[in-house]
């Protein structure tokens, strides 16, 4: 469902007016930070596949430090991997890592080790590499990447809608009180069940994503 499709949804549970556009009217603007809001609420409670990216990069000569161009801030590492190598590569400690490129001249060879290390002018996190890579290699991340807050109409969310609307619309029930339909309470608790019911059918296909935070 488009980011319009969802507000509309959210306000149909309502028994609001549908509206054209979600700035349309004050209140359909906030239906649409709630949406927002149970987007954020679901992408963070699970790997979903859909949210899956690989980032590559590809080293040079003497360099330690890369970005992880479009990572941001705010993802989680599956997998890192040396594909010119075949070797993985281990998450080390950021302690660590200044050790070895700091205590003495630092080794220059095949990267076999990464710590993330602050983030560049654009916000994408950083990484820091050793030994030293000491000419070209292919390494590639596997992360998980939350979609971008929805802004446009026509944007698509990436997660389970129904979850979204049904997050959005017991939060919304909470910012205007009871009103003789279903109550907030109920309507977070279906959003838990339904939520649990998602997490449990898609980690029957990825057993190493069994790991649940809602």
């Amino acid at each position: 469902m488009t980011y319009l499709e969802l507000v509309n949804d959210v306000l149909v549970r309502l028994r609001e007016s549908t509206v054209s556009t979600v700035g349309e009217t004050t209140y359909s603007s906030l239906i649409g930070k709630f949406v927002n809001d149970a987007k954020r609420q679901i992408e963070d409670s699970y790997n979903w596949n859909v949210l899956g990216q690989t980032i590559t990069v590809t080293t040079t000569s003497g360099t330690s430090s890369y970005a992880l161009t479009g990572a941001g801030q705010k993802f989680r590492i599956n997998d890192a991997i040396n594909t010119t190598s075949v070797i993985t590569l281990d998450n080390t400690t950021v302690a660590d890592m200044n050790r070895k490129l700091n205590f003495g001249t630092p080794s220059q060879s095949i990267p076999s080790e990464f710590c993330f290390s602050g983030v560049d002018g654009s916000g994408d996190t950083k990484v820091d590499l050793f030994p030293v890579p000491d000419g070209v290699y292919t390494l590639k991340f596997d992360v998980t990447i939350p979609q971008a807050n929805l802004s446009s109409d026509s944007t698509s969310v990436k997660v389970l809608d129904y979850l979204v609307t049904q997050s959005a619309y017991a939060r919304a029930l909470i910012e205007r009180g009871e009103d003789g339909g279903t109550n907030s309470s109920e309507a977070y608790a279906l959003f838990r069940g339904m939520l649990s019911d998602a997490i449990a059918l898609e980690s029957t296909r990825y057993p190493e994503d069994n790991f649940v935070a809602v």
